[in-house]
């Protein structure tokens, strides 16, 4: 299969040749590669190689955060998938990487996809990295989470008496469900035994008849 000579030949190619890291990270100072770095080393080496990468998104994910100092950001999650195709038989590979990045506008999913990109070269064709690649290495000043409100408790007393008085199955369905959105944990065990026994008596009212 062709696919596997193709990367293993830029693989080989990498190890000698590298990437050299000429661009720097303003906060903490460490040198880095940019994705435009990776791209204009890789792409004369795919197109000798015969080596297509075709990218793939299969899942996003965005949550808003606050930073220490009351802006916005937006952490995006992507999972990535790239073919990795040999021009001169067909025969393919695929990884799949996640990219993680944040913005206070609206770049964070373009950096997310950049970063999967790098990421799935680098470990692909054995590129070596250095940086600020350990998650343990730096910390995000991110504001913390709001704490979930309490979820509200249902007066058991009440609750029993509204699905006692249930008529007929679709008022019954009714009432507990909006019961059960509102209970505790423990509320909804015992709502749902409530439930169970009322739905009995109300089928076999309905076979008597």
């Amino acid at each position: 299969m062709k696919v596997y000579q193709a990367i293993a030949a830029i693989a080989g190619q990498m190890s000698k040749e590298g990437i050299s890291k000429n661009r720097k990270n303003q906060q903490q100072g460490y040198q880095f590669r940019g994705i435009d770095d990776v791209y204009n080393a890789l792409a004369p080496m795919l197109a000798a190689h015969n080596l297509v990468i075709l990218p793939r998104m299969v899942g996003r994910e965005v949550v808003e955060r606050q930073t220490m100092k009351g802006g916005t950001l937006f952490y995006v999650t992507v999972e990535a998938e790239f073919d990795f195709v040999s021009a001169e038989d067909g025969s393919k590979h695929t990884v799949r990487t996640f990219g993680e990045a944040m913005d206070s506008a609206d770049k964070a999913t373009n950096k997310a996809m950049s970063a999967a990109y790098k990421y799935a070269a680098f470990q692909t064709f054995c590129i070596p990295t250095e940086g600020d690649n350990d998650a343990d290495a730096t910390t995000h000043e991110v504001a913390a989470r709001p704490k979930a409100e309490p979820k509200a408790a249902v007066n058991m007393d009440d609750a029993a008496t509204a699905i006692k008085e249930s008529a007929d199955l679709d008022f019954l369905k009714n009432v507990f469900g909006a019961l059960y959105k509102a209970a505790t944990a423990d509320q909804r065990l015992e709502l749902k035994k409530f439930y169970d026994t009322r739905k009995a008596e109300i089928e076999a009212t309905m076979e008597a008849a």
